[in-house]
């Protein structure tokens, strides 16, 4: 009888016969043992500002150690790293980086946290989960930025041990998340809620796309379920498309329509709402009672931070975030 097995850790649920290789390209089937083709072997290793990531409420200034392994959940047709992200392992240069290996190298570059990031880390699930239980040992924090396409049970696992997460909420319906990623929309909203249930810090990225998800209708919908399942306080940042990989028939974001989304972002309530991948007074943070500007960035770049104590230095208000 052949030795099938299913994988767990995503809503793919990929059933594998003996040598079958699951659609992430990162997890294979051998003699019924469901093993990962990547533990311990990036194919990205760099330092980057934790702005970069982004995380605009997480320990601002510092330096996250980051990696990435080949592989992806879904396969969305304007992913920017699609060149390892829809790659198969072995067709990736990596690195020989076991779990102690990185967070010696983190302290070593005296970095802050370690990022999980560039592709999809849920397909590195175990590796990143090794690596953060050791990073915990030695005050190294953990972040991902992740599209939460990954199921209940191995998510409340990892947020044990996870200090902050980025999610990309990549649209509003499922019509979307079925055509243009090739997934579902339901798992990435339960996943937003059980991070949130778990306390870890929360941000989340949507990447407005011209003709496909820049509905301000429907981005209004979406600025509404993060404020009643997620809270006011959590930091949405709204990122400018630029033409890529399968999408390269599209335009930019015009600066008008992502001006546009944060001022309906805010008008539903939101407090933190940010615009990236562009030059915008949206790049800073502003206290939502006095308006004056608490962390003034330029790109990555942090020129001033008027938050002391995770609080306003103008009028001491309480600033959500991760500042110390």
């Amino acid at each position: 009888m052949p030795k099938i097995v299913q994988c767990e850790l995503c809503p793919n649920g990929c059933v594998l016969d003996n040598g079958q290789h699951s659609r992430c390209r990162a997890r294979m089937n051998k003699d019924g043992i469901l093993y990962s083709l990547v533990y311990g072997k990036p194919c990205a290793v760099n330092i980057d500002p934790i702005e970069k990531k982004p995380f605009s409420h997480f320990l601002p200034g510092t330096t996250a150690f980051s990696i990435a392994t080949a592989g992806c959940v879904l396969s969305c047709k304007f992913c920017q790293n699609w060149q390892i992200s829809q790659a198969r392992p072995e067709d990736t240069d990596t690195y020989d980086l076991p779990p102690d290996e990185v967070v010696r190298k983190a302290i070593f570059y005296e970095c802050r946290s370690i990022s999980y990031t560039y592709t999809e880390p849920t397909v590195f699930y175990e590796y990143m989960y090794d690596t953060s239980v050791i990073a915990k040992k030695y005050g190294v924090k953990n972040t991902m930025h992740s599209c939460g396409y990954i199921n209940e049970k191995p998510l409340r696992k990892l947020s044990k041990y996870m200090n902050a997460a980025n999610i990309d909420l990549k649209g509003f319906t499922e019509d979307f998340y079925n055509r243009i990623c090739n997934g579902s929309l339901k798992p990435v909203l339960n996943s937003l809620i059980v991070l949130k249930h778990e306390n870890v810090w929360l941000e989340i990225t949507n990447l407005v796309i011209p003709t496909l998800n820049d509905d301000m209708k429907i981005i209004k919908e979406m600025c509404r379920w993060i404020s009643k399942n997620l809270g006011s306080d959590v930091p949405l940042h709204f990122s400018r498309f630029i033409p890529h990989y399968k999408l390269n028939n599209l335009p930019p974001t015009p600066v008008e329509t992502l001006t546009e989304a944060r001022k309906t972002a805010m008008e539903v309530g939101l407090r933190f709402v940010y615009i990236g991948n562009i030059r915008h007074e949206g790049e800073s943070t502003y206290c939502p009672k006095c308006k004056k500007m608490l962390i003034e960035r330029i790109g990555y770049f942090i020129k001033q931070n008027n938050i002391v104590n995770g609080k306003c230095k103008f009028c001491s208000t309480s600033i959500a975030g991760v500042w110390s």
